[in-house]
């Protein structure tokens, strides 16, 4: 047997996985030069380079232990569901929000990163997602008032059912915590008090607090960094802990943290600067934020102010001095006010993220911009990152979809793309294997997985 005939493992993990002959979700050599469009080139960030432009987003699984030795720790659930993602060809694929304090989890059944005890399982499914030729990437988080609740699928059995999770089932009512503190500010406006309320009310943190806070973020960071993670992402969004400082409707402390812009944010820049110090120069660091949150036209929002996407562009332009390189452009998610239909308006955020970078651009920033929220067919993804095509014309069935791309279009100079990367979530849900649809689809000749190769899509 020649040596080029040998199955080859991939070096660096502790059992045999073969290495792939050519990185799933990569172009094969024979693609004709110019024939591959943006979506499916290589996109490098500091250190590390995405084979493609498609980032697998992170996505809630409440399937980690609530009690015991294995709390927040990773399980092989994770390996079956993030591993296939990037088997089948995804850049980089991010373990969902993960909290950085034990009370900063969603639910008791979200992971985390707060003790040493939980990087073993974090570097397992970290290494089985590199070994497939991806990047692994995790999402750190607090969820702040928005903390322990249930497994949507425990809630939503009858309307009913609190969402809220008892210290029995490993809850901490006592300890939920955010800016500000009192029944007034549960995020659904009820009391504990109130049997019909799905979330508990808040303790107030305090600037001991905060300080303890930021150094938790930082020390999560670097058991990222530890567990070989490729990519870490911060969650200021959908209502979350950090998204709740931002926000004046849920931020009106008197303090250096609240009031002011400047004071509003204060949180997360410490926060950025203090990973950002305990990080290797050379690994990305991305951030995700709710670019608006819906409530200008609300109650809340005319008395209060809200965060919206004017505030997004002044963060924006904050973010390449503080070291953050791309930019996760998400909405809503802070107050049940808020008033938009996103399953109504498919590219609503991605026409955010396109102004953005648009914003951006004028003052030659240099900030990549990531576009999520319902990107689920294969010219959508290709038009987003597309120099000019946002102006493509699409058919059939996405004239809506064209009608706002255009729309798009008219914020972006130049047919400058709308975004750099892509994110998407639900879809993988529906479709592991979606990145090597979209790819036929194009007519994109891609690799396959080596285990896959006899059952690829026919050429087009």
């Amino acid at each position: 047997m020649a040596a080029s005939d040998v199955n080859k493992g991939v070096p660096g993990v502790p059992y045999f996985t073969p290495q792939h002959l050519i990185s799933p979700g990569t172009p094969n050599p024979s693609a004709k030069p110019g024939s591959v469009p943006t979506l499916f080139t290589p996109l490098k960030i500091r250190d590390t380079t995405l084979r493609n432009r498609i980032i697998v987003a992170p996505m809630c699984q409440y399937s980690t232990a609530a009690t015991g030795s294995e709390i927040g720790a990773l399980t092989d659930y994770h390996i079956a569901t993030l591993g296939h993602y990037a088997l089948k060809g995804s850049a980089l694929v991010f373990v969902e929000a993960t909290g950085v304090q034990p009370n900063g989890r969603i639910s008791p059944n979200c992971p985390g990163l707060w003790s040493d005890a939980q990087i073993p399982a974090l570097r397992r499914v970290s290494d089985f997602i590199k070994s497939q030729g991806a990047l692994s990437g995790i999402q750190l988080a607090h969820a702040g008032r928005k903390s322990s609740t249930a497994a949507p699928w425990l809630s939503s059995k009858d309307r009913k059912v609190s969402l809220r999770t008892q210290k029995e089932n490993g809850g901490w009512p006592d300890n939920v915590v955010g800016p500000m503190g009192g029944d007034e500010w549960s995020w659904d406006g009820k009391p504990n008090s109130d049997p019909t309320g799905g979330f508990w009310a808040p303790r107030q943190l305090n600037e001991q607090d905060i300080k303890e806070l930021v150094g938790d973020w930082a020390s999560a960071a670097k058991r990222a960094v530890q567990a070989g993670i490729d990519v870490i992402e911060i969650h200021a969004a959908h209502g979350y802990l950090f998204h709740q400082f931002l926000s004046p409707v849920t931020n009106q402390r008197s303090d250096k943290y609240g009031g002011s812009f400047e004071n509003r944010t204060r949180i997360l820049v410490e926060t950025i600067q203090a990973i950002r110090a305990v990080i290797p120069e050379g690994m990305p660091l991305f951030l995700r934020i709710s670019s608006t949150e819906w409530l200008e036209d609300t109650d809340l929002g005319k008395k209060f102010g809200s965060w919206d996407v004017e505030s997004s562009i002044l963060l924006a332009k904050m973010l390449p001095g503080l070291g953050v390189d791309l930019l996760d452009v998400s909405s809503g998610g802070n107050a049940g006010a808020q008033k938009i239909n996103m399953f109504e308006s498919k590219d609503y955020q991605t026409r955010i993220a396109a102004r953005i970078r648009s914003e951006l651009k004028k003052e030659n920033l240099k900030l990549l911009i990531g576009a999520v929220g319902l990107i689920t067919e294969a010219d959508q993804a290709r038009d987003i990152v597309e120099e000019g095509g946002a102006a493509r014309k699409l058919n059939g069935n996405e004239v809506e979809i064209a009608k706002e791309a255009a729309a798009a279009v008219k914020m972006t100079e130049g047919g400058e793309p709308m975004a750099d990367a892509i994110l998407v979530a639900r879809q993988f849900m529906r479709e592991p294997e979606w990145v090597l649809r979209v790819a036929w689809q194009l007519g994109v000749d891609v690799a396959w997985p080596n285990q896959f190769l006899r059952v690829r899509f026919p050429k087009l």
